[in-house]
């Protein structure tokens, strides 16, 4: 999505997109004491839970990693997304029209967006139903010739379009959706004809599991479209190049385990899934492209290159090498290893099922090779290695890939092996490597590679250290601060004379400079200190005091007492720095330096009573 999403629509989706219904759909929570849930937090393994949601305030915060923040950054946290499309979800989620700022000029995302995902969803579930019915024989009885069941053709939600040309235009028509949106939505043709007839479907969903779009697969000789696989054309929903099918289903698995293993087609996808390679996807109508990378790099997540792994399942032809060295030139989107599961029999990871079983499925996964160790192999069956010429031939084009290894612990081992297959000298491999190296490759990145964030996901560089909540001596700021934003109105306009000075630890300090500065409103108070927070640290640190429980019913004269204890251990502290500055003074040769810290001193002394009598008078 382009431009900027309006700062009204943020705050209305926010508002709707309960916290504790979006978390729920992706773990079970249970009720708490003081209108809190607890569970076990998505973010780390754990056994007792300490992930905790506060509906009142709309914020979640786990007491074991410290993850925390609203409803739009858990959605970008559990699903990996940026920004905007997280708050695209929750808008399609709890049917909010986002407005798009674009040079000045606003615009809507609805609620054509909206319908179309509220037709596609309704085509979904006529093609399922249609799949079951009498006419959808034919579709089951392709998915039994691949080795899929009921039970397979339910859980990927496959399904069947009629032949009659407008059972879904009639189906959805009654269901109040108008032929302009059907359109719209790449369900039907401008003549009025739906769009996929006599065909087998796969429903195409986004990580949130919303439909986007179909592929379809031919499946009788006299169809009026030769081609064997159509997709959804282009929508507002609907990118071939930006979407991925099984997205939905390997999503979390993806991000658990930091794996994805790519495939070639539906059925594919299908297969590795029931073999129990859960982590596979497939593109849709298109060669695997730049935008997929980053959408499977972000679903990772950004683990160094050592965790992490992408394969792909290419075939060992022509045309599974030339993918292969298509995906090499874009190796830089990934910052994990890139790897090639190649099944020699050359049969697709469907039909290796079928003759093999799950485990064959499971094994040409496990007996992946480097990418660029099969494109290095291909670069140098192009060269004849009989002659001395064609040896330095295939030298000078391979040396550039052993140069881009990411884990320079593997070259030398790599060197070898490019020597041994070359039948050269391996410190003459080596030179020609150290000289490809220091070159740039055309087309090619430099060898240290990191995938560049979308502004979405730009975070403000984290500088403040985190302060230990079992601190004793930083006890009154964590508590004075958890008042502060819990209960903002016990506290007048200059918050009791608390100043940003009487905060020892710099997080505490940042996270009351971004309270000070914040006026006072009732529907904003949390966002607003959080907008007001630069600093990543102490935005976490916010979240974390928010959902802390505080000991009794705090009134006005509880935090009263909480600010004067503050106040008087920061002016004690710093008489004690005064005191030291007066011994190391000579107050014959610095007489004026030493009369003002005396009296500088007086004025700390009369303030440390008068805070004494305070916090007595309050506690």
């Amino acid at each position: 999505m382009a431009g900027r999403i309006n700062d009204e629509d943020i705050a209305l989706v926010r508002e709707r997109a309960r916290i504790d219904e979006v978390v729920s759909s992706y773990l079970t929570l249970r009720r708490s004491g003081g209108g809190s849930m607890v569970g076990l937090c998505p973010f780390h393994d754990e056994k007792t839970p300490s992930f905790q949601v506060t509906p009142a305030r709309g914020l979640f915060y786990c007491f074991g990693c410290g993850e925390g923040g609203d409803v739009i950054s858990f959605l970008q946290k559990i699903n990996n997304l940026t920004f905007t499309e997280a708050v695209q979800q929750l808008a399609d989620r709890v049917g909010v029209q986002l407005r798009i700022s674009d040079d000045g000029q606003h615009t809507s995302s609805g609620p054509s967006r909206i319908r179309i995902l509220e037709a596609n969803q309704a085509a979904h579930e006529f093609f399922v139903s249609q799949l079951a019915g009498a006419e959808g024989l034919s579709g089951r009885q392709f998915l039994a010739g691949r080795g899929f069941d009921r039970t397979a053709a339910e859980h990927f939600g496959v399904g069947y379009a009629p032949t009659s040309g407008r059972a879904l235009k009639q189906h959805l028509n009654g269901r109040g959706f108008s032929d302009a949106e059907l359109v719209r939505a790449g369900l039907i043709r401008e003549a009025g004809y739906d769009f996929f007839q006599g065909r087998v479907l796969w429903p195409i969903k986004d990580s949130g599991r919303a439909v986007l779009g179909f592929g379809a697969r031919k499946l009788f000789d006299d169809d009026r479209i030769p081609a064997k696989y159509i997709n959804t054309p282009e929508t507002v929903v609907y990118k071939k190049s930006q979407v991925l099918y099984g997205l939905d289903l390997a999503r979390q698995n993806i991000g658990r385990k930091s794996q994805a293993v790519v495939v070639e087609g539906y059925t594919d996808v299908m297969a590795a899934h029931v073999a129990g390679v859960d982590t596979a996807v497939a593109s849709c109508g298109t060669a695997f492209g730049d935008e997929h990378a980053r959408l499977l790099q972000r679903l990772m997540g950004n683990h160094d290159v050592f965790n992490g792994e992408v394969i792909f399942t290419f075939d060992g032809d022509q045309a599974g090498q030339n993918a292969a060295i298509k995906v090499f030139n874009g190796d830089q989107n990934f910052i994990t290893q890139t790897y090639v599961a190649v099944e020699p029999t050359g049969l697709d990871p469907c039909d290796l099922r079928m003759q093999h079983g799950d485990a064959a499925v499971r094994e040409l996964v496990a007996r992946r090779i480097p990418l660029y160790q099969f494109v290095m192999a291909n670069v140098l069956a192009q060269h004849d290695l009989d002659r001395g010429d064609g040896r330095l031939a295939a030298l000078r084009q391979a040396a550039p890939l052993v140069g881009s290894i990411r884990d320079t612990s593997l070259v030398n081992q790599y060197l070898r092996e490019l020597a041994s297959m070359l039948g050269m000298d391996i410190e003459e491999v080596r030179r020609e490597v150290s000289r490809s190296s220091r070159r740039r490759i055309p087309g090619r990145p430099d060898p240290v590679r990191t995938l560049d964030p979308a502004p979405d996901d730009v975070l403000s560089a984290t500088t403040l250290p985190w302060p230990d909540p079992a601190d004793r001596q930083l006890d009154a700021e964590r508590s004075t601060l958890k008042l502060m934003l819990q209960h903002p109105t016990l506290f007048d306009q200059e918050w009791d004379g608390v100043v940003a000075e009487d905060f020892s630890h710099p997080a505490y300090r940042a996270v009351f400079a971004a309270i000070s500065q914040v006026p006072w409103r009732p529907d904003r108070w949390t966002d607003g200190v959080r907008d007001a927070t630069p600093d990543e640290t102490a935005r976490q640190l916010q979240i974390a005091l928010l959902v802390e429980s505080l000991p009794g019913e705090p009134d006005e004269t509880y935090a009263t007492a909480y600010a004067s204890r503050l106040r008087l251990i920061a002016v004690t502290a710093n008489i004690r720095d005064l005191k030291g500055r007066l011994q190391r003074t000579n107050p014959v040769e610095h007489r004026p330096e030493y009369d003002a810290m005396f009296g500088r001193l007086l004025d700390l002394e009369m303030r440390r009573k008068q805070l004494q009598l305070a916090v007595a008078g309050n506690e």
